[in-house]
């Protein structure tokens, strides 16, 4: 079953503050989630029991997923050094 993508709006300045290059590749893997929101590269965020996250190169999505409304919510999208603080 295909999930629908929702950002949080502090998600969605963050993803359009990067440079092109980096939106274009995080914006495919995005998409993937959509397909499949659990891919092999997935792992659990820390400190929040229903987030996951994926890695991009240095980059970081994190998203959950809300099975009643069959969506895919990315929650936070930032450098390795910034997203965990």
């Amino acid at each position: 079953m295909r999930y629908s993508i929702e950002f949080s709006a502090s998600a969605l300045r963050e993803f359009q503050a990067l440079d092109r290059r980096i939106r274009r590749r995080i914006a495919v893997k995005i998409d993937q989630l959509a397909e499949n929101h659990f891919p092999l590269a997935v792992r659990k965020f820390h400190g929040e029991a229903d987030h996951w996250r994926i890695r991009i190169g240095d980059y970081r999505v994190i998203y959950r997923i809300d099975r009643h409304r069959v969506v895919v919510v990315i929650v936070r999208i930032g450098h390795r050094r910034e997203v965990y603080r």
